[in-house]
C-alpha cells in the first residue's frame, strides 16, 4: 500500500521560509518522479514541482526561484524547501507520486503565509 505523510506546514510571516517533507511508503520511489501541488481556499489544485529519477527539476512560474524541491532517496522523502513566502503561497500542499500507472496522494499540510 503506497502512502504518502506530509509535514512541515505551519503559520510564517510574508517573507520567511518553511521547509515541507513528504514521507513515501509501500516501495520504493527512486526511479519515480515526485511532485508538489497546492490548493488554495476556493481555489482549483494547481502544480508546484517536479523532481524526476535523474534529480531534475522544474518548477511553476510563480514559485521559481522561491522554492526548491529535493529528494533523499535512501530515506524515500521528497522536500519543498519554501523561501521569500507570499500571502498568495497559503494553501494546502501535497506530494504526489505516480506508481505503475496510478496517482498517489498525500492528504496535505497547510501553509498559511500572513502579510
Amino acid at each position: 500500500q503506497v502512502q504518502l505523510v506530509e509535514s512541515g506546514g505551519g503559520l510564517v510571516q510574508a517573507g520567511g521560509s518553511l521547509r515541507l517533507s513528504c514521507v513515501a511508503s509501500g516501495s520504493s520511489f527512486n526511479r519515480n518522479a515526485m511532485e508538489w501541488y497546492r490548493q488554495a481556499p476556493g481555489k482549483q489544485r494547481e502544480w508546484v514541482a517536479i523532481i524526476i529519477a535523474d534529480m531534475s527539476t522544474n518548477y511553476a512560474g510563480s514559485v521559481k526561484g522561491r522554492f526548491t524541491i529535493s529528494r533523499n532517496n535512501a530515506k524515500n522523502t521528497v522536500y519543498l524547501q519554501m523561501n521569500s513566502l507570499k500571502p498568495e503561497d497559503t494553501a494546502v500542499y501535497y506530494c504526489k507520486v505516480t506508481f505503475r500507472g496510478l496517482d498517489y496522494w498525500g492528504k496535505g499540510t497547510l501553509v498559511t503565509v500572513s502579510s
